[in-house]
């Protein structure tokens, strides 16, 4: 049945559509399309960090069988330019071609591309090209990148990005307050590891026109982009987005391999297609987080925030393109969920010789919650407080939204004291206390700790589009200009537009990912796509109703408020026709609609419960509860689906995952033996509960969900091994929590054995 109250508060949760095909294995990804004559495509690729690219030697896998071409940037008429995404400024003077011309700034960087009949002979004669490059000094670290006189681009700096947000604070707060704090943290760089690597298959249509199938979160943004680079006509460019195996933000841009590969279907008049393996996508872009962080903090003596600066390098890898922007997300929530009277970041994205990054899931978010929530409980413990009762002091109130920060940025909605409350309760967080207490007194079992992360995000960006119409027979067609990855846009999109008409959601088609199909869109990223592609949709079946009202009035010649509309019939006199006879008599029947929310502000708390062995450095996480507030939600079951899955991702940012690279400049997590990701086995105990705050700038009141496991799970892990440990000082804790990272905290940040010291006086910390 229809619940027509879903969008006052919470949605319901029919089958979802796209599970029978895609566990059956009967999806298609761009791996799966046959198109007759397709070359497949492997990149040649640097295996300097850093250095002048003198020659590319490709004469011998010319040579070999079943090879089309072997080409180098010198054998391209031309060789397009990455466009910077969002036309970021920082790309200015720092151009990416598609195959490296005069330098590689990163190992991995392709050097030529090989197009042969299939991929394996197209590997062998990848692995004959002989490529000659000069090795320059590598830069590693962003902040001793940022002060460098090695440069990655002559005659421009490293940092590419530096940006104030908020006043600077002045000197006076930190001498006066009763209490500061210094934390220094890292931010590790990550691969987005999702199950369907980049890949992308091209077949040219004529002279000037190309058909592209792409595993992208923004088909539209693509289309554009390849118009720009190769002089076509977008009306002559179609992007078709298939089955997509996750994206996490790293499929919304227009890399190298993609314009090459245009180029070359272009050049051949043959389609090509590159399917990227999991080396490339360990190896090389994109990378996620990557951020060197250093905080302050100053509170009076009752624990209220007084002052918080944020200093942020962050690490975008020897290209500026999108990745420049994610520390500025990072610097627009800085002050988190808190009412800080004055707040001041400095945000600075800095080239390295290492891949070039690109907003990985939480893009920002999670950087910025780690900092604020790791420096608020090493302020409660100076202050010898109960960290949740430090937040609750300092949270921003109900009633002072919508609330503008100090960095620019407003909060919509929310009760951040009452997430909290119902996270302590769902995690018997007193029970846990207690528990602890009695560990640390007999000092026989393993520490146990409690981490709380009290997090806010931003979701949702730009305009979206969406349209309902009523088909002849009965049926309705809703186009969105959004693109799932996997987020069940199929189910729950269909269920929006049902709920407004009344009808079921079966007799909803979707239609979206197709530039050929649908006339605009932006995509689906930054939990953008219910909280802005639903909101268009619910809009337009609200406008389709109010047309057809109209449309039958004008046919009966009564004014338009006898209309009545029910469950996809509009009746008057008596009289009454479906939607689809309307339009079968009438004509189209169809709404166009187009909305741009500001960003909203879901919110929430994560609390870990971990028990970890000092002797060992092994952590065990017993337990996480997350309390997120996303507005309304449409379908329960995918968004617990959602959050869970980035609960997990949180997991392996805090305990597994990070991209190393060795003192070369090199990287050495080449595969999934390297680079660690949680199992099944890793996942602990999760409960997931939710409070509600309705988005107040759309009817629908949705906010994103997502991303928040992210945000959350990082920073509540961290505090909760720091509490374990008893850490004197914290700032010795960085993530990835390796075992030997957690010995070496717990040898040389603790000055404690089993027994709490007694809280620090204010007064001392003056």
């Amino acid at each position: 049945m229809v619940e027509g109250e879903m969008a006052r508060r919470g949605g319901w949760a029919p089958a979802r559509r796209e599970d029978a095909r895609l566990v059956r294995g009967a999806g298609c990804f761009v791996g799966d399309l046959r198109v007759p004559g397709c070359l497949e495509a492997a990149f040649v690729r640097g295996a300097v960090a850093h250095g002048e690219l003198r020659g590319v030697h490709v004469a011998q896998a010319r040579r070999m069988p079943r090879v089309a071409v072997v080409w180098s940037a010198s054998d391209l008429p031309q060789v397009p330019l990455t466009p910077p995404m969002l036309g970021i400024k920082a790309a200015k003077g720092r151009p990416w071609p598609a195959l490296a011309t005069d330098r590689v700034r990163y190992a991995g960087q392709p050097v030529a591309l090989v197009l042969a009949a299939d991929r394996y002979a197209a590997e062998d004669a990848r692995d004959a090209v002989r490529v000659d490059v000069a090795p320059l000094p590598v830069l590693l670290d962003p902040t001793r990148a940022a002060d460098s006189e090695v440069l990655l681009f002559p005659g421009e700096p490293n940092v590419a990005v530096d940006k104030d947000f908020g006043d600077p604070i002045d000197d006076a707060v930190w001498r006066d307050a009763a209490v500061v704090v210094e934390g220094r943290y890292r931010q590790q760089l990550l691969a987005h590891t999702s199950m369907e690597a980049r890949a992308i298959l091209i077949r040219p249509e004529g002279a000037d026109g190309l058909t592209v199938w792409c595993s992208h979160q923004a088909p539209h943004r693509l289309r554009g982009d390849l118009a720009n680079a190769l002089g076509l006509s977008r009306q002559r460019i179609r992007v078709v987005v298939p089955d997509v195996g996750g994206a996490f933000g790293g499929k919304s841009e227009t890399y190298p391999e993609y314009l090459a590969l245009a180029v070359a279907a272009r050049e051949l008049g043959r389609p090509v297609r590159w399917l990227e393996d999991r080396a490339e996508a360990l190896t090389g872009p994109p990378h996620g987080r990557g951020q060197n962080q250093r905080t302050r903090m100053a509170a009076d003596a009752d624990g209220r925030i007084l002052a918080y600066q944020l200093e942020i390098d962050a690490d975008i890898g020897g290209y500026p393109h999108l990745g420049a922007f994610v520390p500025l997300n990072s610097s627009v929530l800085a002050a988190g969920a808190y009412r800080t009277p004055r707040v001041h970041v400095r945000a600075r994205a800095v080239l390295t010789t290492t891949a070039p990054t690109s907003p990985y899931r939480g893009a920002g978010r999670p950087e910025a919650a780690t900092a604020i929530e790791r420096t608020v409980d090493l302020l409660a413990r100076r202050l010898g407080l109960d960290p949740a009762e430090l937040r609750l002091r300092n949270f921003i109130r109900p009633d002072e939204l919508p609330y503008q920060t100090p960095t620019g940025f407003t909060y919509d909605s929310g009760d951040y004291a009452a997430a909290l409350r119902l996270a302590m309760r769902t995690v018997d967080y007193e029970g846990w206390r207690a528990e602890q207490a009695r560990r640390r007194e007999g000092g026989v079992e393993p520490p146990l700790g409690i981490g709380i992360c009290s997090y806010v995000e931003r979701s949702g960006n730009a305009s979206e589009f969406g349209s309902v119409e009523a088909c002849p027979d009965g049926r309705f067609i809703a186009l969105s200009g959004c693109c799932s990855t996997g987020q069940g846009h199929e189910t729950s999109f269909p269920q929006v537009v049902a709920a407004v008409l009344g009808v079921e959601p079966e007799l909803i088609r979707l239609v979206e990912a197709d530039t050929a199909l649908v006339p605009r869109g932006i995509g689906s990223y930054s939990s953008r796509s219910m909280q802005t592609g639903g909101a268009a949709l619910h809009q337009a079946a609200g406008a389709l109703i109010e047309l057809a009202r109209g449309r039958l009035a004008e046919r009966l010649s009564v004014p338009i408020e006898r209309i009545r509309y029910h469950a996809g019939t509009v009746s008057a006199d008596g009289e009454s026709m479906s939607l689809g006879a309307l339009a079968a008599a009438t004509g189209p029947l169809r709404t166009d609609e187009v909305v741009d929310p500001p960003q909203a502000v879901p919110f929430g708390t994560y609390i870990a419960v971990v028990e970890v062995d000092p002797e060992l450095g092994s952590v065990r996480v017993l337990r996480i509860v997350a309390v997120d507030d996303y507005g309304v939600v449409v379908n329960p079951v995918i968004v617990h689906g959602q959050t869970a899955g980035s609960v997990v991702q949180g997991l392996g940012q805090s305990l597994y995952e990070q991209v190393r690279y060795d003192d070369d400049g090199l990287p050495s997590t080449l595969t999934l033996l390297d680079y660690l990701i949680p199992t099944m086995s890793e996942v602990p105990p999760l409960t997931l509960a939710e409070t509600c705050s309705p988005n107040p700038n759309t009817a629908l009141g949705a906010k994103g969900a997502g991303e928040a496991g992210c945000i959350g799970t990082p920073a509540a892990i961290l505090n909760a091994v720091a509490d374990a440990l008893d850490l004197d000082d914290p700032n010795v804790l960085q993530t990835p929590l390796t075992p030997y990272a957690c010995w070496e905290a717990a040898r040389t940040g603790s000055g404690r054995s089993a027994a709490r010291r007694a809280p620090l006086r204010v007064e001392a910390t003056r």
